[in-house]
């Protein structure tokens, strides 16, 4: 039975770091949206907007492992508040260098930087700080909240001039930052140099590296997690592009791209409560996050391929909805498979799932320009190699998959 004081430092937790990934999505979904007007002042080809739109991902793939690691020998406190800040000056300075491409770039790269390092270390932060019966609503919450904040950016957004988007949008992650410090003392991080005891969790014992990327179960978890993250990046980084010229879709009628992560975010919490009422009942755990998992790959690939085939505006905004909200089924899924499969490492796992999974965000810019310019503007290429890759990574999650603790 857990005590008041437990269940509220638990509800803080999540309710610090899910407010983190908030604001680490929004600045993350800004440049998508920012990205139409700035090309109309600076005349970017669509191959420098490609760039421009996965730089960041070369910060983001650097800093994976390094938050994880960092969160364990400095304590998931600090290294999140030093992650919210680097990212939030980082947003905060990109309209005052956007005329200048590699200083645009340099600074898409420390937004990546910064964002890196959080999610590793909120993973880490969960892990040491959540029941086992409580983590599928816990994480999603967590990513529920990533997709509410960019539902509000893709509503707000495009009525904003887009310089204000950014200092908008930074401005929070500052505010965040000092409503952090003030709550710093009680949030919960497993770290070495705090003595709080780990929630249904041994202490941290040594692991070679190498067990990392050995173990199957794990290599289950990483690839799905490839493939959910394949999907997310094309629609999060091309979505509004895509709309506006293949759909002829205007400023007001933009604010629609809300509506895909909005019903994410619902979905997201409906799905983790639902997984945790299913263990609870007595289902295995490995059996939810399998099922979790299939729904959260199989039924993306299902409706990007219809997506790619309407032409009427609407429809195309419902489909790819459909899409996001199965998507969402993940972090009921593979998503929390870390805190099973590595209840002690989970920071790390995490670390080396996400920095996989954070090729697809250096790939889709570059790659999706090049498809498109190839097939002569077609983007139906796109999305069926998207619903392919969803189709791999859930044939090897379902059948490689564990829920034993490994490590």
């Amino acid at each position: 039975m857990r005590t008041w004081t437990s269940l509220k430092t638990s509800s803080r937790t999540i309710a610090l770091c899910s407010a983190a990934n908030l604001i680490n999505s929004a600045d993350r979904a800004i440049m998508p949206i920012a990205i139409i007007p700035m090309t109309s002042q600076y005349r970017w080809p669509l191959t420098t907007q490609g760039w421009i739109l996965s730089s960041f991902a070369f910060g983001y793939i650097t800093s994976q492992i390094i938050g994880s690691g960092a969160a364990s020998r400095f304590g998931g406190k600090r290294v999140l508040l030093g992650a919210v800040l680097l990212w939030s000056t980082a947003t905060l300075l990109t309209p005052v260098l956007a005329y200048h491409i590699p200083s645009l770039i340099t600074l898409r790269i420390l937004l990546g930087l910064g964002e890196g390092l959080g999610l590793p270390t909120m993973f880490a932060i969960f892990a040491h700080s959540i029941p086992v019966h409580e983590r599928s609503r816990a994480f999603s919450y967590l990513v529920g909240a990533g997709t509410i904040r960019q539902t509000f950016a893709a509503i707000v957004c495009p009525h904003l001039p887009w310089k204000w988007m950014f200092f908008s949008f930074g401005g929070l992650g500052i505010t965040w930052c000092a409503i952090f410090m003030v709550y710093y003392s009680d949030l919960e991080d497993g770290s070495s140099s705090d003595e709080i005891p780990l929630v249904n969790t041994p202490r941290t014992k040594y692991v070679h590296w190498s067990k990392f990327i050995s173990l199957w179960p794990l290599w289950a978890i990483y690839i799905a997690h490839f493939a959910m993250n394949w999907t997310n990046y094309i629609v999060m980084q091309w979505l509004p592009t895509y709309l506006v010229r293949t759909l002829g879709a205007d400023k007001e009628s933009m604010s629609l791209t809300a509506l895909p992560y909005l019903v994410n975010s619902i979905a997201g919490i409906f799905c983790g409560h639902w997984a945790d009422a299913l263990i609870e009942k007595g289902w295995a755990v490995l059996k939810v996050r399998r099922i979790m998992t299939l729904i959260g790959l199989v039924g993306p690939a299902v409706f990007l391929l219809v997506f790619c085939t309407v032409n009427s505006l609407l429809a195309a905004v419902f489909y790819i909805s459909v899409s996001m909200a199965l998507c969402s089924f993940n972090s009921a899924g593979h998503l929390s498979n870390h805190a099973d499969v590595a209840p002690t490492h989970a920071g790390v796992t995490f670390a080396v799932s996400n920095t996989i999974a954070t090729i697809p965000a250096i790939l889709a810019g570059p790659l999706t320009a090049s498809l498109v310019t190839q097939s002569h503007g077609r983007w139906w290429p796109v999305f069926v190699l998207a619903a392919l890759i969803n189709l791999v990574g859930s044939v090897i999650y379902v059948s490689q998959s564990s829920a034993n603790g490994l490590l």
